[in-house]
């Protein structure tokens, strides 16, 4: 007997590109990609879409490649707002100039923290060498969680802008 499965499709960027389903499409990917259209986003799309095929193919990290795209995201509002000092050692230091009440609290405590604790618990676990450990490892649910989170965080952020 043959059967045929259905296949999740969405047609973007003159490609047919695997679905979350249209809830997630309309709620979260279709809001993304539209935000960071413009040219000063580059590097935002090239991961975040970097991410999205290797977590599709079955490839290595895709939340590290997402990171990267929340991170620069970080970075480039908060060089446009002039808030960067050139002191800045990481993701945490670049978030700090986003909650900082003196440029006028662009994001709140609270979100701060979560920022910080994915950069912390999902993204250096995987950007740092494992030394003699087994590197860790997402499972393929967690790495979903990891892109739709830095694709939420990152929407979120630029909502804001």
């Amino acid at each position: 007997m043959l059967r045929a499965r259905c296949v999740r499709l969405t047609f973007r960027n003159g490609r047919f590109e695997p679905s979350d389903g249209p809830a997630v499409e309309q709620e979260v990917h279709d809001p993304f990609w539209d935000l960071v259209a413009d040219g000063s986003w580059d590097n935002v799309r090239v991961d975040m879409r970097t991410a999205l095929s290797l977590r599709d193919s079955g490839g290595p990290n895709p939340a590290l490649y997402a990171a990267r795209a929340l991170e620069s995201t970080v970075k480039i509002i908060s060089a446009e707002r002039g808030w960067l000092t050139g002191k800045e050692r990481g993701a945490a230091n670049v978030i700090d100039t986003l909650v900082s009440a003196r440029n006028g609290r662009f994001i709140e405590p609270w979100e701060a923290e979560m920022l910080k604790r994915f950069f912390a618990d999902v993204r250096n676990p995987d950007a740092h060498g494992a030394g003699s450990v087994p590197q860790p490892q997402l499972t393929p649910i967690q790495t979903g969680w990891a892109i739709e989170f830095c694709m939420i965080s990152i929407k979120s952020l630029l909502k804001r802008f």
